[in-house]
């Protein structure tokens, strides 16, 4: 009786040596964490790299169309994993999780975005948002002095009543050739449930076609195209005209050509890639 006994305390021991060890690793492997490269590279048709001023694109509706400016901000990066677990990057905090994707300061067509600390995982999917949120906007200046200096500094902001440029597009278009200049602002334009006005900020959600997998060792990178042949030849047809040329807000019912923009900038976007090295 005394042999089984001791038998059992040594067993139950020996279990919980082993469960205690399981937990410390449990706690270390979910204290890990790693780095995660974003790669945004603009182009026509899944051609990369537009050179600003230089390549030309026709429209569905044949226009001819080329950029001088092409500026974008993205915010509120969320990654998910295996599991459907979310992990949010610095959310509605512009600050330390929002980004000027320029054309300007591409580099071989690529604009870079280093996140770090994200938790150790293998992540499936990413999701981000196309401009600021209200949430993140009506924090107030005090909530996000660092990013609004610096997106003013970028010519992305108008005052601080208005808010937020989050999508600037301007260049030239034309029939034959690309000679009429054009300049698209879309942003909301303040509080938008006090104003009336319509809310463009979009959240974009994108399967990754590899697993990224982020640890202490291995930082991921993700190569994200961004298609602007959308601009006026996604879902809404557009054309630029002399009434839309040198438009800039929010739109309205009215007049949405804003709002169309934006929506078919919101399906511009596709993960090409991803890196695990």
């Amino acid at each position: 009786m005394k042999s089984n006994r001791f038998l059992h305390i040594l067993f139950l021991a020996i279990t919980l040596t082993f469960l205690s060890c399981r937990s410390q690793e449990d706690d270390a492997q979910a204290n890990t964490t790693g780095n995660l490269q974003l790669k945004f590279e603009n182009g026509f048709n899944n051609l990369g790299n537009i050179v600003l001023s230089q390549t030309t694109q026709t429209s569905f509706s044949g226009q001819k169309h080329q950029f001088s400016t092409l500026k974008y901000i993205i915010s509120n990066i969320v990654l998910m994993d295996d599991s459907g677990k979310e992990f949010q990057y610095h959310y509605n905090d512009p600050d330390h999780g929002a980004f000027i994707i320029s054309q300007n300061e591409a580099k071989g067509g690529i604009v870079y975005l280093d996140l770090k600390e994200i938790p150790a995982g293998n992540y499936r999917k990413i999701r981000f948002g196309l401009g600021i949120s209200q949430s993140a906007y009506l924090l107030g200046q005090n909530g996000q002095g660092v990013f609004w200096e610096k997106a003013k500094q970028e010519g992305m902001t108008w005052s601080w009543a208005a808010g937020y440029i989050f999508t600037k597009l301007e260049g030239k278009y034309g029939s034959a050739t690309a000679d009429t200049e054009f300049m698209n602002h879309c942003g909301n334009m303040g509080n938008t449930a006090a104003n009336g006005t319509p809310d463009l900020y979009r959240e974009i959600t994108l399967s990754l076609p590899t697993t990224a997998r982020i640890s202490e060792t291995v930082t991921p990178s993700v190569h994200i195209t961004a298609d602007l042949n959308q601009f006026l030849s996604g879902s809404h047809h557009l054309i630029l005209n002399s009434s839309n040329q040198m438009a800039m807000g929010s739109g309205s019912a009215t007049d949405p050509h804003l709002i169309q923009v934006t929506d078919n900038l919101t399906a511009m976007f596709k993960v090409d890639h991803v890196h695990n090295d």
